[in-house]
């Protein structure tokens, strides 16, 4: 059994914001599992690069829609380091499209990565969380945008919007097993906009938000970070999004 505490955050293999968690979590001497479903090689390099510092790091390819898939990711993770401490679902689909071109697959496809997979991966690693008696801790990410959505993703916002209630459902679910298992949400705001955004697109987010500037992924792992080592909060969703939740920009 590792001696190191073990996180593993979904959708880490790619150069997103799951993988800058990964790189909090690792500062903080976590051993890790960077999952991927398809990329591979950034996958490889990133544990390569995790290996390299002296963090003990795997990583492990599943289809997070794919329900042995999802065992098989947490089974591997316990069979190499014994336990699971942190999980973090970063792993989502963002995809955008007139309402009047969504098809039942689109609405499918966002579904099954962000509400079933997030479902699924809390489901298993929390169960093997209950057995350990030191718990863990599970976060999911949502959206800010769930609470007032914009045109041109409504495949995506129902399926984000299922996350809080998910999130409230599983503290209790698992809370109640062992005490030690909590369960909280980040929803996150314009922490890492495309990069072939319009310029005028831009713009107009970061002046939606209170803060008038874009967030980064490290806002979202310092509040990922706030969420494993405060033991008092549980089935909270805690918004990252400078203030763009509670600000009506063409209303002042």
């Amino acid at each position: 059994m590792s001696t190191r505490k073990v996180a593993l955050v979904t959708g880490s293999g790619k150069r997103r914001v799951g993988s800058v968690v990964a790189e909090a979590l690792a500062a903080k001497g976590y051993s890790l599992v960077v999952h991927y479903r398809s990329s591979a090689e950034e996958a490889r390099t990133l544990v390569e690069a995790f290996r390299a510092r002296g963090v003990e790091a795997i990583a492990i390819q599943a289809d997070l829609a794919d329900e042995g898939s999802v065992q098989a990711l947490v089974e591997k993770t316990l069979k190499h380091f014994g336990r699971i401490d942190v999980l973090v679902n970063c792993a989502a689909l963002w995809e955008t499209k007139k309402l009047e071109d969504v098809t039942a697959d689109d609405v499918r496809r966002h579904f099954e990565t962000n509400t079933l997979g997030t479902f699924l991966c809390s489901q298993r690693a929390g169960l093997a969380m209950v057995r350990q008696p030191e718990g863990g801790c599970i976060i999911t990410l949502g959206d800010w945008a769930i609470v007032r959505p914009y045109a041109n993703y409504a495949a995506y916002f129902p399926s984000k919007g299922a996350i809080p209630a998910l999130t409230r459902t599983l503290a209790v679910e698992l809370g109640s097993r062992n005490p030690n298992v909590r369960v909280n949400c980040i929803l996150p705001g314009p922490v890492m906009l495309p990069p072939d955004l319009p310029k005028e697109e831009r713009a107009a987010a970061i002046d939606a938000t209170l803060v008038k500037r874009e967030g980064r992924p490290e806002h979202v792992a310092h509040a990922v970070l706030f969420l494993v080592e405060n033991d008092f909060v549980t089935g909270v969703c805690l918004p990252v999004d400078g203030g763009r939740s509670v600000y009506a920009p063409d209303s002042v």
